[in-house]
């Protein structure tokens, strides 16, 4: 999970980033969306809403859209032959990484609906991790940050 050896580096992050005057004047605000392939998505997009609380895409102007709350989001492109996504990486494309409050509570609450939830012991610098699948085999990496509020 996060200590993993595939996991790109977090260290000398400052080092690699743009000079203040090389930024960018205009940079995204976040992520505006996840879209992939499923073999059944209405089912899916069902299980996220029902287990992770994502509302369903709005199929109307009276319906709303997930709304997340602000705060970090690491992108991190992984080398192709990573491990990271799990034992069936290799056929794996992405993950997504949620953001939790609290992850004993996340987990005991997925665990009690029957999904299995592997919760990493270690405490990183950054926070504590667990691990899941949805119905398909995508992994979904649960974050309860340290600082919630970097």
């Amino acid at each position: 999970m996060a200590g993993d050896k595939d996991a790109p580096s977090q260290a000398g992050h400052a080092s690699t980033s743009p000079a203040v005057e090389d930024a960018p004047t205009e940079k995204v605000l976040g992520i505006g969306g996840l879209f992939f392939r499923s073999k059944d998505p209405k089912v899916l997009s069902h299980w996220y809403r029902d287990h992770l609380g994502i509302n369903l895409t709005p199929s109307s102007h009276d319906m709303l859209p997930w709304h997340t709350e602000a705060g970090i989001t690491v992108f991190a492109p992984f080398p192709q032959d990573s491990d990271y996504f799990g034992a069936d990486s290799q056929t794996k494309q992405w993950m997504v990484n949620f953001r939790v409050r609290d992850l004993d509570k996340m987990a005991a609450q997925l665990q009690s609906k029957g999904i299995a939830v592997k919760i990493d012991p270690m405490t990183y610098p950054n926070g504590r991790f667990a691990r899941l699948y949805d119905p398909e085999g995508n992994p979904i990496e649960l974050w309860q940050p340290k600082n919630p509020a970097a």
